[in-house]
């Protein structure tokens, strides 16, 4: 094991942490598309090595700019490299700023490279009897390691002394310029000696000590045991000049005239207010939080933090919010109090505390609200822990505060309402005068500038880290629920989330009011739905898990008879989930033509890589069902009846607004929105979603809705024409692409246009048609040519799109939803081609999403009119919602609400709803 001693000098390669971060995941950009993944990567390695070592002294050393003395010695030294990226590049100044500020020494010498500013700083150390430490990939380093010095390589956490550079390269580090030499080194242009490798190298050297040795006894290489032995004297006598060169280039000097001494290399308290503008900039979230905490650094078990390793803890920097003006409630004079001033202001923030996240069996323990900035009060109602104070009782105060709670005309304002609706609906208690809420105000301000909970908030628009939960609740399986915090730690952390609510929507609105189609979406669109999706996640569906219990049976034995024969195909037995082991039977025991590689280098196994062999071979089309049904039988036949609520007897999803960057609706605990149509198992699972005794499942979903909106936007005649007419639309396209009469139109021509129209729609190129249709590319380019001759307005709908998209940074919903692309001008041609296919289709899938999220509204305010009507909704998968409906009524409420759906917007193209229904969800849709 190596042996470091305390407080190391470390000198890093700050070069080589630069390339390894960049070609390393997460490849990170901000919200304004500037990358940051190599930024991320540099600092992360820093504050490891920080972290593990605490030194007092550090010094980050980077290749200066312009050329070096070995360019002078040797003309092609490095020629081959190809140039620095540009995202990459504009990386280096931010990473410089950071490194600063972090209180460290950046070093940047000009007319060498960085590994000898470190070889002769580590020089001087050795000199000084001082250990040093030096952090790097490059294995060029390992000629200065010595008794005093040791390689880090922080991607792999392996360290390099005298010993164990001997068992890595076959020498010792005396060797290395040696080693290097001979075998020379294709990235850095360094010509060594032809046909030599690494083995070759270590022989050579383990036989004869050295270069110099060898030239001396050339007599003697034939004797060595390695091949091609017998010509290398020959050789090595042709090749000496070049050699000798490479030997030259491979010398690490360590003798550098520099600007500092080692005491220049303390390392000097962290710029806080630096660090926080850099990460905010970065919008790298959690160290922003570490900033910004107000608890003073601890010290470590080692002794007292360094001034680098302070910034490894919560910073002692003053919040953001000022909390002594918190109030907790516990006297009726004092609750009284609070009544009569939310009852004057002209808008109030309101949060609940509960037992739990889920909404249909959380208990409430508490409530706060803010009237002003600063000005918050937490009315704690059910803390039950030992010692607890007397608090006011929760059925009395809810009576009193259910007419303000109820009341339209008393403006509130939330995070996330929908939940504290859900909550208060168990208590029989209908919250209205919901006018605002901060996650939807910054989902529709920009969906995609950060995350929309209240701290990612907090930090991005007021500077201000909020206490986490977990401060006081704790962590894990010991994590205390909220009716067990003791109130001196409650109390604070309730009050500031009803403030942080109040400064955020302060904050917020403006910039919305601005923008008179963004206000509209969140007034119009999202504030009034997160009451419908309440109702809707509260109504829950039924679900017959005996039905699902037979499927899951039968999903096991199909599951395990395709492991039969996957493992006979296989010629073994392996792990059937193990990337690893199946990268070793389908690339090298079968032969199977790798088509992409991860980060790391290594073939690919994701299912659509897997999807796309299938398509030729058996084996990984064994594999891509045996997923396909293992995540069905896991997620959905064993799940869903795991999840039925004890009370309701229903499955209960929770949909989010703020997730999707095109404002599609997402569900989650169960994910009601994935289960499959297309195939017969996904099917089966929706006939386990049944109708209550004496009523049915109705299914209403727009037909086409992207292709009409499509039309719609791009103005384009002849599609227009089409959905006016009624027509086939891909039909109708098929017509005009190959030429014929409808009539003439082929089943295998309407597939080809049917693929061309949504292909279009996703921004899929030639060469993905192409590869859909199993056609070649000429042939799917074509396709496309034609189809645009025919379809002139939804070429140009496309180019105006992209080109908004490059001038504005964001393209629009037809209704004035926005959606921001962070790459679309980003200098990675492969991202920004991606952002350039988002563009074209995010209007489309946005405005689909738009016109869903009104037709719920309008269907609530039609279920309201209803006074006798036990209608309920029940589901929104995508463009289709799904109701229970009695059976007596079900052909009235079908048509109504077929009409009322239609009439939820109003475009160029009739908006057409269809209609199914049945005893459970496969027979409606």
């Amino acid at each position: 094991m190596v042996y470091i001693p305390k407080n190391p000098l470390i000198l890093v390669d700050g070069s080589s942490y630069l390339f390894r971060a960049y070609h390393s995941p997460p490849h990170l950009t901000n919200s304004r598309g500037e990358a940051t993944g190599a930024i991320y990567g540099v600092i992360n390695m820093l504050k490891s090595l920080v972290r593990q070592y605490n030194p007092s002294h550090m010094a980050v050393v980077f290749d200066a700019k312009g050329p070096t003395f070995r360019n002078e010695m040797y003309s092609e030294y490095k020629a081959n490299r190809p140039p620095m990226p540009d995202d990459l590049r504009s990386q280096i100044e931010p990473i410089h700023q950071i490194v600063r500020a972090m209180g460290l020494r950046l070093l940047c010498i000009s007319g060498v490279e960085a590994d000898d500013v470190i070889g002769t700083l580590a020089r001087q150390a050795s000199l000084a009897g001082r250990h040093t430490l030096i952090s790097t990939g490059d294995k060029d380093m390992a000629q200065l390691v010595d008794g005093h010095v040791t390689l880090i390589n922080t991607m792999t956490n392996t360290l390099l002394d005298p010993e164990s550079v001997v068992s890595k390269f076959g020498v010792g580090p005396e060797a290395i310029i040696d080693y290097l030499a001979l075998m020379g080194d294709k990235v850095d242009n360094i010509p060594g000696l032809p046909g030599v490798g690494e083995k070759t190298a270590s022989a050579l050297l383990q036989g004869l000590g050295s270069i110099d040795n060898i030239y001396q006894h050339l007599d003697k290489v034939t004797e060595l045991n390695f091949r091609g032995a017998k010509t290398m004297a020959a050789k090595l006598a042709e090749h000496r000049q070049q050699l000798e060169l490479s030997y030259q280039l491979a010398t690490i000097k360590t003798d550098v005239e520099l600007n500092c001494q080692l005491d220049d290399l303390a390392i000097e308290p962290a710029d806080r207010q630096q660090l926080a503008e850099l990460y905010k900039l970065c919008e790298f979230k959690r160290w922003l939080s570490e900033i910004l905490q107000d608890n003073p650094a601890q010290t470590s078990s080692a002794g007292e933090l360094t001034p680098a390793a302070e910034l490894l803890e919560p910073a002692a920097v003053p919040p953001t919010l000022d909390r002594s003006q918190y109030q907790t409630i516990l006297e009726q004079q004092e609750f009284e109090i609070l009544l009569e001033a939310i009852d004057k202001a002209e808008l109030t923030a309101f949060d609940t505390e509960t037992t739990s996240l889920d909404y249909m069996q959380a208990e409430l323990v508490g409530m706060s609200f803010a009237v002003a900035p600063g000005q918050a009060w937490y009315l704690p109602l059910a803390h039950d822990y030992v010692g607890a104070p007397e608090q006011l009782d929760r059925d009395e105060v809810l009576a009193a505060l259910k007419p303000w709670l109820q009341d339209k005309n008393k403006a509130k304002v939330g995070q996330n309402l929908k939940y504290d609706s859900s909550v208060l609906a168990r208590y029989d208690i209908a919250l209205q005068g919901i006018c605002f809420d901060t996650m939807l105000e910054s989902y529709v301000f920009n969906s995609v500038a950060s995350r929309h909970d209240m701290d990612s908030l907090a930090l991005k628009y007021l500077g201000h880290s909020n206490i986490s939960f977990e401060d006081i609740a704790g962590k894990g399986a010991k994590q205390l629920t909220f009716n067990q915090i003791a109130l001196e730690q409650a109390a604070p952390y309730a009050a500031e989330d009803a403030d942080v609510t109040l400064q955020l929507h302060l904050k917020l609105w403006p910039q919305l009011s601005a923008e008179p189609g963004l206000k509209k979406i969140l007034t119009d669109i999202e504030v009034p739905l997160l009451t419908v999706l309440s109702k809707i996640e509260r109504n829950g569906v039924l679900i017959d898990s005996t039905v699902l219990a037979q499927q899951s049976q039968q999903l096991a034995e199909r599951i395990d008879e395709l492991e039969k024969q996957a493992y006979e195909q296989a010629g073994q037995t392996f792990n059937m989930a193990s990337p690893k082991q199946l990268q070793e039977i389908l690339f090298n025991q079968m032969g199977l033509p790798v088509l992409k590689k991860t980060p790391g280098g290594t073939p690919s196994t994701a299912e659509d890589v897997l999807a796309e062999l299938a398509l030729e071979y058996e084996f990984p089309k064994l594999i891509t069902e045996h997923r396909g049904l293992s995540k069905l039988k896991s997620t959905y036949t064993d799940k869903l009846p795991k999840v039925i609520n004890p009370t309701t007897g229903r499955v209960h999803t929770s949909y989010h607004q703020a997730i999707a960057a095109t404002g599609r609706l997402s569900s989650t605990e169960p994910n009601l929105q994935n289960i499959p149509i297309r195939s017969e198992e996904g099917r089966r699972i929706r006939q386990a979603f049944i109708a209550p005794t004496g009523k049915k499942i109705l299914a209403i979903d727009y037909s086409q809705i992207e292709l009409r909106i499509m039309a719609h936007l791009s103005g384009d005649k002849a599609l227009l024409d089409a959905f006016a007419k009624g027509l086939d639309v891909h039909k109708a396209t098929a017509a005009e692409v190959f030429g014929v009469t409808l009539d003439e139109v082929s089943s295998e021509q309407r597939r080809q246009a049917k693929a061309v129209n949504f292909g279009l729609i996703y921004g899929m190129s030639a060469f993905g048609l192409a590869k859909q249709l199993g056609i070649s590319r000429s042939d799917a380019q074509s396709y496309v040519n034609r189809y645009f001759e025919r379809f002139p307005g939804v070429l140009r709908y496309m180019d105006d799109t992209r080109k908004q998209a490059h001038e504005l940074g964001y393209v629009e919903t037809l209704f004035g939803r926005r959606l921001y692309l962070p790459d679309i001008n980003a200098r990675n041609m492969g991202r920004q081609k991606g952002a350039e296919r988002a563009a074209i289709n995010a209007p489309m899938q946005g405005t689909a999403a738009d016109i869903i999220k009104m037709a719920m509204i309008k269907v609530d305010s039609w279920l309201d009119s209803q006074p006798t009507s036990e209608v309920k909704m029940i589901m929104q998968v995508h463009d289709e919602l799904v109701f229970e409906v009695p059976a007596s009524d079900l052909q009235r409420v079908q048509t109504e609400l077929v009409a009322v759906m239609e009439t939820a917007a109003s475009l160029k193209v009739p908006l057409l709803a269809e209609a199914g229904s049945g005893d459970n969800w496969d027979q409606a849709h």
